[in-house]
């Protein structure tokens, strides 16, 4: 079967009332029926459910589902992103270990990254994501993972995952890729060598702004080492969010088909506007790494950025100015959403940090909904006659 239809006819068991949706699993922990049973599940010699924070039936449909889509083995669902992103981290990394790191990345990930990490004693390098060839310079012996956002949060930079992939292979390097952006309707990293591949499931693949999550993929023997971490540190998906992200996954096709094709249609339209010093959105022609995100992607996403010329000042009147659009830090929504990074979700950042990632005081990143797209792109328009 195709992925797709794989993924939606990926269930739990039916139960004796042959449900068609699937059940909801509430309960903290699970019943065994005598003590020989019970100690073979704390061995591991079954894969019989112990407690929810190690395994629940509705979390391991929304892993399954996820599997089949990015084409990884194995997973395990985190209750965020970011819980995903660290628990990637830590069970790989130790004190003396070296990451390197594209530079333009979420904010909370550069967070983690540059404060977070030093406290273990794992020191970092970022590196250009445009200018693969100078990656190699920045590896040590030290070095043990790559970690990559393509496309980048919120730059919109596209790295080429093949380029990527046979550096990391060639340093004995795991390759660590958060393809939150792209979903794996657009790009699946594995396909190109990542060991990894991460989600926010809080955004896309949800769709409906309603729950948080998040989800590490990759082989059996590594998303084991990932899934020892979680079951001690407990950063588990909730079995009703688990629920509610697995059916978001039946329409994710249909959604992200809708969502990039009305991001296409405003980057078009709003290419050459004169308030706008630039439109990028990787399938625009005008877009610098255009050629790699046809390569690897089937589209371009749900996310357009633009570069309003005034500013800051400017980026906060575009915001105030519209009516339909919602200011909101989330993406991915049914809703279409409008941010100005530079003094939101990057605030933290120095200026100059904000600059070399990409992010200018005019920065705007438009999150592109399910409305019908004259009304989104109208609502644009009228944010920019007061920008």
């Amino acid at each position: 079967m195709h992925p797709i239809s794989k993924a939606i006819r990926t269930q739990i068991e039916r139960t004796g009332e042959m449900e068609h949706s699937q059940p909801m699993f509430l309960t903290s922990s699970f019943c065994f029926d005598n003590a020989e049973e019970m100690r073979a599940a704390f061995a591991d010699e079954t894969e019989d459910n112990i407690y929810s924070r190690f395994s629940n039936p509705n979390v391991k449909e929304f892993v399954d589902r996820m599997c089949v889509l990015e084409g990884m083995e194995a997973g395990f669902a985190t209750s965020s992103g970011m819980s995903a992103i660290f628990a990637s981290f830590m069970t790989f990394l130790k004190q003396g270990d070296h990451l390197l790191s594209c530079r333009s990345i979420f904010g909370s990930t550069h967070t983690v990254i540059t404060k977070y990490l030093p406290k273990y004693g794992i020191s970092y390098s970022y590196v250009d994501a445009s200018d693969i060839d100078s990656w190699e310079k920045e590896i040590t012996p030290a070095t043990r993972m790559i970690y990559i956002e393509t496309p980048t949060n919120p730059a919109l930079e596209v790295i080429d995952l093949e380029a990527v992939s046979r550096l990391a292979k060639k340093h004995g390097l795991l390759l660590n890729v958060d393809n939150c952006f792209a979903t794996p309707i657009a790009q699946r990293p594995g396909d190109f060598g990542a060991d990894l591949v991460i989600h926010s499931a809080t955004k896309w693949l949800d769709g409906q702004g309603r729950v948080l999550g998040g989800i590490v993929l990759g082989n059996k023997e590594l998303i084991k080492e990932v899934y020892m971490f979680c079951r001690s540190t407990g950063p588990s998906l909730s079995p009703f969010n688990a629920w509610i992200l697995s059916k978001s996954l039946e329409t994710l096709e249909v959604r992200m088909e809708r969502h990039a094709s009305n991001a296409l249609y405003i980057a078009e339209k709003l290419e050459g506007h004169p308030k706008l010093s630039w439109v990028k959105y990787p399938e625009l022609a005008s877009h610098p790494h255009h050629a790699i995100a046809k390569k690897q992607m089937k589209n371009g996403g749900g996310i357009v950025c633009f570069e309003l010329k005034g500013g800051i000042e400017s980026g906060r009147n575009f915001l105030n100015a519209l009516q339909m659009l919602s200011l909101s830090a989330n993406l991915g929504d049914t809703r279409s959403i409008a941010s100005h990074p530079a003094s939101t979700t990057h605030a933290k950042l120095s200026e100059a940090e904000r600059i070399a990632v990409g992010i200018s005081a005019g920065l705007i990143r438009i999150s592109a909904g399910l409305e019908n797209r004259d009304d989104i792109l109208a609502d644009i328009l009228n944010g920019l006659e007061k920008a």
